[in-house]
Order: structure tokens, then C-alpha cells, then sequence
């Protein structure tokens, strides 16, 4: 067996796995509708990934990244984000006012998508690892974040009250915000924490 099939093994094992927590969230959502609109990313990423799998391999970091942020928005997608049980546990915990499910899904929304544009980047444009990089993979975060609240915004102009579990806000006016800083703060703490790992991750497929 090659280095390269051995090295296919997690990104296919991943994806199973992807496969196997779609299909359970899907079993008896919370909501249909918002069910579709939560795991509309992962419907369309993963075929995607699959496409480019042999052509342009990402680094095994990035596919278990990516994984993990699927998996925060099927469950989310499942029950709702204001009605994850997780969520709950940390409310009673912590004595919060609002399930913050939620914030954990914006903050994976820049702390992941970060690893992914730093990769594409280094991998497809003559960037180089310093200032302008970080900079760079920060606004596109950036970017993602607040064209994923125009989406929200327009699935309220569309579905009304129907898209209110979608939109999460449970109540908070400054929702949109916090949903944008937590990309922002999570697209940060990416590039600080995980450059290096990155790395040398990229370095086994490059």
C-alpha cells in the first residue's frame, strides 16, 4: 500500500463519518426548513471536497477542521441553536441568560474557515506567510461572516416568522454583531494558535 492511499484513509473515514451525523440529524429535526438552511454548507462543501479530493488533497489538519464544523452545524441544524442540550448545560452552568450554542457556531465560523483560505492561499497565490497573509485570511473571514448574516437576512424577508429559529437570536438586538465579532475573534485566535501546526500538516501533502 502507498504512502499516498494510507494517507487517504482519514479524509474518507471523515467523510463516512459526515455522512453517518447527516443522515442522524436529519432523523425528527427540530424544524425541516431550518434543518435544510443549517446543513445547506455542509451540502454543498462536501461534494466539493469529494470532487477535488485527488486533485488538490488538503492538508489532514483542515479536513478534521472541517469535519468539526460540520458537526456543530448539523446538531445546531437538528434541534435549532437556541435548543442545543449542550447549550442549556452551559447556561445552568455558567447561570447565562440566553443558550450561546450559537456563539460557538460564529466563533468555528472564523476560527475554521481561517485555516481554509490561510491553505488556499499559500498553496494557489505567491502570498507569503507574513503580514499580508494574516490580513488577508482575516477579511475574507470577515467577509464570509457578514454575508452569512445578509443570507439570514434575507431568509427573514422570505420565511418571516417561520425563519425565526434560523436566525437564533432570542431576543438580543446586538445578535448580528456578536455573530460577526466571534468570527472575527475566531479567525484571530486561528492564525495565532494553529500557523504552525498548519504547516507542517500542509508540509505531508504538498
Amino acid at each position: 500500500m502507498t504512502g499516498r492511499t494510507r494517507s487517504s484513509r482519514e479524509p474518507l473515514a471523515l467523510l463516512a463519518l459526515t455522512g453517518l451525523v447527516l443522515v442522524g440529524s436529519g432523523i425528527r429535526p427540530f424544524d425541516r426548513v431550518t434543518w435544510w438552511l443549517e446543513v445547506a454548507p455542509v451540502l454543498i462543501g462536501a461534494p466539493i471536497l469529494v470532487a477535488t479530493f485527488w486533485r488538490f488533497r488538503l492538508s489532514p489538519l483542515l479536513y478534521r477542521l472541517l469535519f468539526l464544523h460540520a458537526a456543530i452545524l448539523m446538531v445546531g441544524g437538528h434541534y435549532s441553536y437556541a435548543r442545543v442540550p449542550a447549550g442549556f448545560w452551559v447556561q445552568d452552568w455558567l447561570d447565562l441568560s440566553r443558550n450561546h450554542y450559537d456563539r460557538l457556531g460564529h466563533l468555528a465560523q472564523g476560527f475554521i474557515p481561517a485555516i481554509l483560505a490561510r491553505e488556499i492561499l499559500i498553496r494557489l497565490s505567491p502570498l507569503r506567510r507574513g503580514r499580508w497573509l494574516f490580513f488577508l485570511v482575516v477579511s475574507v473571514c470577515l467577509a464570509f461572516s457578514a454575508f452569512y448574516e445578509l443570507v439570514e437576512w434575507w431568509a427573514a424577508l422570505i420565511g418571516g416568522a417561520s425563519s425565526e429559529s434560523f436566525l437564533g437570536t432570542q431576543g438580543d438586538v446586538w445578535d448580528t454583531q456578536w455573530d460577526m465579532f466571534l468570527a472575527l475573534t475566531g479567525a484571530i485566535t486561528a492564525l495565532f494558535l494553529l500557523a504552525r501546526a498548519h504547516d507542517r500538516s500542509m508540509n505531508s501533502v504538498v
